[in-house]
């Protein structure tokens, strides 16, 4: 293996001058360096393992991350290893189906399916092969960061050891992105702590297997509500299974150590256990809770250094990209010239209000199927057969799309009526064959009802924003509705959308440079 593969040995011109240290290569950390890399930002990933951390984890990504994924490149990759989800079944503790909800769209107008089942080594794979591919990213694994300074508010300072050839290193990199987890040494250099939300922590058991057969089993989410012990049940590929159970007070892992004892959870399931290989059987407490601050000068967290969520909705993995997304391009234009450093700002502004209204999402719909004793679950055997008939909540319980972001000096979403900025851009299908996606890459784009006069789209051209009329996707029209305009930045959400020059007025600035 040349040195220029080698995810441990790569050495390049970045590793003594990174303008940017992630710490972390989960998939939020990764993310982030593509990200970052493709807006041609310098940056060195810091891991405290070798290669991709083996054991399964996230299960399920939805159409907006899944779209995310096709920005970093490597939505074909995905596509390879992922199964969509069917849907959400309800079940009582008696495994009788008290309500189903089935998903029938099969694209979303952010191009993909609604929700997404894989396994998280797999796609993590994909994500290193993509950011090794990448000249301006200097990966190093197998090291320990031993201490993240903020003594100068320019330059912070990141100290680490490699455990390959036992030395320390020093580097004051621009800014510092701390994708370190949920007991984040990043966290605690800038003084940050977790705050609960309001959900009394559970301890789930994680089993995943591995079987070729048929287990003749519904292909969507399985969720028992039964205060007892609720339990999920979910494909996530060709051959691969999950099942989560709340493991009562006096029960751990050792309980279940293998698939003989594991056989009186599966067996509503499955009773034949032949061919089963059990691939991972952890331990997990479900917390909600979120970091109090995410930034002290150029050092931030992202991911689970910033928030914890239950996993009822499938969106810890996603809310840790969405930071990454959110960030990036923030950086590399602060970094460029086109924004101005008070753009970061914004970062905590927009993510955290968005990751915290999912946490108490997650929080309530975990309560709702598992909270409540024996007097819940004769109620949920009550209610749950009657509210799946009721308009709206079927869409809204297998629905994908997430809250707006919260208004900031990035977003100028309305304060009465909100209208599109803070939401994401469709990614239509446009006239020329291509998706609005892939014809914006990294860019601003505007996208106007009808064409410009050419002073406005000189503007444009000196600015580096993709223009996108309506006549070039019918459906372009509709989405504007009374707007004239809409800004998009490089993560596809809307920046202002009205009158065409109050949203030219918003455009970014020409770089510094390249």
């Amino acid at each position: 293996m040349s040195a220029a593969t080698d995810p441990v040995n790569r050495e390049a011109a970045s590793v003594e001058q990174p303008e940017v240290i992630i710490i972390g290569a989960g998939p939020t950390g990764v993310s982030a360096a593509i990200l970052l890399a493709q807006n041609g930002v310098r940056t060195l990933v810091l891991d405290r393992w070798a290669d991709v951390y083996p054991q399964p984890r996230a299960v399920h990504l939805d159409d907006e991350i899944y779209r995310m994924l096709g920005s970093l490149g490597v939505a074909d990759d995905f596509a390879a290893i992922t199964i969509p989800g069917a849907g959400l079944r309800l079940m009582s503790p008696k495994h009788d189906t008290l309500a189903s909800f089935v998903r029938t769209q099969r694209h979303t107008a952010n191009g993909y399916p609604q929700a997404n089942m894989f396994d998280q080594p797999e796609l993590e794979a994909i994500l290193r092969r993509r950011m090794l591919q990448l000249e301006l990213i200097t990966f190093r694994g197998n090291v320990e960061v031993t201490a993240v300074r903020c003594d100068d508010p320019d330059r912070p300072v990141v100290e680490f050891l490699d455990k390959s050839t036992g030395l320390s290193h020093t580097s004051a990199p621009r800014f510092v992105l701390g994708c370190d987890g949920a007991k984040s040494l990043t966290r605690a250099s800038i003084g940050s702590s977790m705050k609960d939300l309001g959900f009394a922590p559970q301890r789930w058991l994680v089993v995943d297997v591995a079987s070729s057969r048929d287990l003749g089993q519904w292909d969507g989410v399985h969720q028992v509500c039964d205060s007892h012990r609720a339990a999920t049940y979910m494909q996530v590929g060709p051959s691969r299974h999950r099942w989560e159970f709340e493991l009562l007070d006096d029960e751990s892992t050792s309980t279940y150590s293998t698939l003989e004892s594991l056989r009186p959870l599966l067996s509503p399931w499955v009773r034949d256990l032949s061919g089963f290989e059990l691939l991972r059987l952890g331990e997990y407490t479900f917390r909600a809770q979120i970091a109090d601050r995410w930034r002290q000068d150029g050092v931030f967290i992202l991911g689970d250094a910033a928030h914890l969520t239950p996993p009822f909705i499938g969106q810890g993995m996603g809310a840790g990209m969405r930071d990454a997304g959110n960030l990036a391009w923030k950086l590399a234009g602060v970094l460029n010239g086109s924004l101005a450093t008070d753009a970061l700002d914004t970062y905590e502004v927009e993510r955290r209000p968005h990751a915290r209204s999912l946490i108490r999402l997650a929080t309530f719909v975990g309560r709702s199927m598992t909270g409540g004793g024996r007097a819940g679950d004769r109620l949920r055997g009550v209610l749950l057969p009657m509210v799946v008939r009721l308009p709206g909540l079927r869409g809204r319980l297998v629905g994908s799309a997430t809250p707006a972001l919260t208004r900031s000096a990035l977003n100028r979403r309305a304060r009465v009526g909100h209208g599109l900025a803070g939401t994401l851009c469709p990614n239509i299908a446009l006239s020329s064959g291509q998706r609005l996606d892939d014809l914006a890459g990294q860019r601003f784009v505007l996208v106007v009802r009808d064409q410009l006069s050419d002073s406005s789209a000189a503007r444009l051209a000196a600015r580096d924003v993709v223009l996108v009329t309506a006549k070039e996707a019918p459906a372009l029209g509709g989405w504007l509705g009374k707007s004239a305009a809409a800004l998009v930045r490089p993560d596809r959400t809307v920046s202002v959308a009205g009158e065409l020059e109050a949203v030219l007025e918003q455009l970014p600035h020409p770089r510094v440079h390249s």
